[in-house]
């Protein structure tokens, strides 16, 4: 194998693939990068067998000259030395080569480092995925999905099904829900598929996460294949494979209620600000709790109260409130969390009790619903 490659296109390629590199893994040649060099181009690939991504650089791009083949071939190499090697190569042209025994030489202007590589045989082979039902979804839009979800996963792995986001795809509709059973985070969106087949998946959060960091802005649109143990992503010239969670994901349908007996609409900035002041407070600790309380139709207090260290009052203007007045107590984190993913300047909290889960929705847009379980505070 030989072949030279724009330096820069490598090392954006070698740091997509290594999101799936792990050193904690029961299969030794997974440290490593596979390298294939063909005649279309350099493909590589890393995976920790839940996550698997292939990075292709073409031959050519917009008649521009990215890698001259001048030996197709395949290696696999060790993934952190070699990472941080072509990061600090000192020209743009880097010529990669394997010699006899494996041997492989990097060179790059008067640098040059030789490498013990792997028979990239013995790499296990990216799963083959049959491709009858295709779906795509613009890549704004999920990543958007993702980061409105996937901050409400479980990260205790007592039930590994809530490790992961909820996928619910009927004809052209689909809905992401998450929950760790203190709050739950649900998007829906359209989305575009040729085939009427619906499917209900868990794919884990941590996969998400690591998708949403190499999805370029200006990929248009993403094609998404699920089968019954893996989801493939495919982007241009990626492809990011992660397995599916197994296990029933629990109806959290039931969880939401469709009745409300107060309702407040908030500006959400100030909101969210007001919830910050006050967890100001309340960080020590495990509690991190504040209570709201309506005060009458135009106006909501925010407290919190620290035996040890003091307390915060803050009266919040409301723009309208319908129904009995209420005080209710939660956690300012899931508050925040959940704000911070809501578009929109105005937003609806809608409360049927003390004790009870509390919806926040953006106004008139019923896209997307956070979830809250308040605190007992007595």
């Amino acid at each position: 194998m030989r072949f030279t490659i724009q330096r820069d296109r490598l090392v954006q390629s070698v740091q997509d693939v290594m999101k799936a590199v792990t050193s904690r893994t029961t299969i030794p040649i997974l440290t490593g990068i596979k390298i294939v060099a063909s005649d279309e181009g350099v493909a590589l690939t890393g995976s920790d067998s839940d996550i698997s991504i292939e990075s292709f650089i073409p031959k050519t791009e917009e008649n521009e000259v990215i890698v001259n083949i001048e030996q197709p071939g395949s290696i696999v190499l060790q993934a952190k030395f070699f990472s941080e090697i072509v990061k600090k190569l000192p020209t743009d042209q880097v010529e990669i080569h394997v010699e006899n025994h494996l041997q492989t030489v990097i060179t790059s202007g008067k640098s040059q480092f030789n490498l013990n590589g792997i028979d990239a045989d013995e790499y296990p082979h990216l799963p083959q995925i049959e491709e009858d039902n295709v779906f795509s979804i613009p890549t704004d839009l999920l990543k958007a999905m993702v980061r409105q979800t996937v901050f409400a996963v479980s990260t205790s792995e007592t039930r590994p099904i809530l490790t992961g986001v909820n996928w619910q795809i009927e004809g052209s509709a689909l809905t992401c829900i998450a929950t760790d059973s203190h709050r739950l985070a649900l998007r829906k969106a359209t989305i575009e598929t040729a085939s009427e087949a619906s499917y209900n998946v868990v794919i884990p959060g941590k996969s998400l996460s690591e998708l949403s960091k190499i999805l370029d802005d200006h990929n248009d649109t993403i094609q998404i294949v699920i089968t019954e143990n893996q989801v493939l992503f495919k982007a241009k010239n990626l492809l990011f494979f992660s397995r599916l969670l197994e296990g029933n994901y629990p109806d959290t349908s039931r969880l939401i209620p469709n009745e409300s007996k107060t309702d407040v609409v908030v500006t959400t900035k100030a909101f969210l600000q007001a919830i910050d002041r006050a967890s100001l407070l309340a960080r020590e600790g495990k509690n991190n709790v504040v209570k709201l309380s309506t005060v009458d139709d135009q106006v909501i207090e925010i407290s919190s109260n620290s035996p040890e260290i003091g307390k915060v009052i803050e009266e919040l203007p409301s723009i309208s409130k319908e129904g009995e007045d209420l005080k209710i107590s939660f956690s300012a984190k899931f508050m925040m969390d959940a704000l911070k993913t809501l578009e929109g300047t105005e937003i609806k909290i809608s409360f049927t009790g003390a004790m009870r889960p509390f919806i926040i929705t953006p106004l008139n847009d019923d896209s997307i619903l956070q979830l809250i379980l308040p605190v007992r505070t007595y």
